[in-house]
């Protein structure tokens, strides 16, 4: 699909205050938004996806490989695959990610 409105992708609960909704995908890469309100965590977890992104909105505490960063709209990220990561929300906040190879058991069809 070349094109998808935000509207059109399916919201699915990830975790108590976490939302993803898959945007697009490809062969090779899949694009998602990942909603969390403010106080909500994505717990420490580890993945063979390449993941990239960047914080769309809001505020939000990054943890990769140890390493603790404090992030705001605009600010980008890269999770090597098989990198231990986690994610806490200091305020609503979306983060936009783009996984290599595609994350399949994300992709919501309808």
């Amino acid at each position: 699909m070349a094109f998808k409105r935000n509207p059109e992708a399916k919201a699915v609960d990830m975790l108590p205050g976490v939302v993803r909704r898959t945007l697009n995908a490809g062969d090779r890469m899949t694009l998602h938004e990942i909603s969390i309100s403010a106080g909500s965590e994505v717990p420490s977890h580890t993945h063979p996806h390449e993941q990239t992104g960047y914080v769309s909105f809001g505020r939000v505490r990054f943890t990769i490989g140890g390493e603790e960063r404090e992030l705001e709209r605009g600010d980008g990220y890269h999770i090597p695959g098989g990198q231990t990561h986690a994610v806490t929300a200091l305020e609503d906040s979306i983060c936009v990610d783009i996984f290599s190879p595609p994350r399949t058991e994300y992709l919501d069809l309808d």
